[in-house]
């Protein structure tokens, strides 16, 4: 069976590179980075793209700093939107699948059962709203593509929650942790084997990915010191003790629905998917 090969954009976050460096036996996969590939550029795109000529792309590249969003509106629409639209085109053109990774940011957070694939979405921040704007440009301007949506992001490459709570076990005794936000981690590992199994299949559409399982974040740190052995006194808090400028969604756990009907192995429960990574991952 010949390989296929699989174009990564944003191949330097945390999703991407963890995509990027993943080992195959049945795709040749090749990662670009902003500094090789200003998807900002539709010129740029088509360019890269000519010379790979890449059987599907994988799109990670985005803005995800969701509190400077609010006061960069222009600049987010710019990467998440503008530039989405740009890769669509592109990947076209040459007859690559796309693969398009977006947030549960899409949704409002008012929720009290998990949110399906065909649930209104709903976005309450600049950020949400940009990344909506990227899954309507995917879908007005490629035939073939996969949508998928995941939430709470966690691996070895990059900033995130785990390494956030770790870092600060080290400097202080207690913490406090917001206890009335709900959702479902998501390691990058295995998101990127389940995003590898999905674009080697004609199965298009939208998808929800995360681990399986919910917790709070408060649950969530609680998980991460018990499993590294850590130390350390941690407390609820409620959100409104810390405000920040973009609204967190209170509730936003993801029903799968896609990977349940199109018989994909669901992802593990997000506590063994975290004492993967604090055990083999950093």
């Amino acid at each position: 069976m010949s390989k296929i090969k699989i174009v990564i954009t944003g191949a330097n976050g945390q999703l991407g590179r963890e995509l990027a460096e993943w080992n195959t036996d049945t795709a040749e996969i090749i990662g670009f980075g902003r500094d090789e590939l200003d998807v900002t550029s539709l010129p740029a795109c088509r360019n890269v793209f000519a010379i790979h000529k890449p059987n599907v792309v994988i799109h990670c590249a985005a803005y995800t700093a969701v509190d400077k969003a609010e006061s960069e509106p222009d600049e987010a629409f710019r990467v998440n939107a503008a530039a989405t639209r740009n890769v669509a085109i592109a990947a076209r053109e040459v007859g690559a699948k796309l693969c398009y990774i977006s947030t549960d940011y899409v949704f409002d957070g008012t929720g009290t059962t998990p949110y399906n694939e065909f649930d209104r979405t709903n976005p309450q921040t600049v950020y949400g709203k940009s990344k909506l704007a990227g899954e309507q440009a995917v879908q007005t301007l490629h035939d073939r593509f996969y949508i998928v949506r995941t939430s709470w992001v966690f691996g070895k490459y990059g900033n995130n929650f785990v390494k956030t709570m770790l870092k600060m076990a080290g400097e202080r005794d207690q913490l406090k942790v917001v206890s009335d936000q709900i959702g479902s981690p998501t390691y990058t590992y295995d998101l990127a084997a389940f995003l590898l199994e999905l674009v080697h299949t004609d199965y298009y559409g939208i998808y929800h990915a995360s681990n399986s399982g919910i917790c709070s974040w408060y649950e969530f740190a609680k998980a991460i010191f018990e499993l590294s052995g850590t130390g350390i006194q941690v407390d609820p808090c409620a959100t409104a003790d810390f405000p920040r400028p973009a609204l967190r969604p209170a509730y936003s756990v993801m029903d799968h629905i896609g990977i349940r009907s199109n018989e994909f192995q669901m992802l593990r429960p997000w506590r063994e998917a975290l004492n993967h990574y604090l055990k083999d991952g950093e």
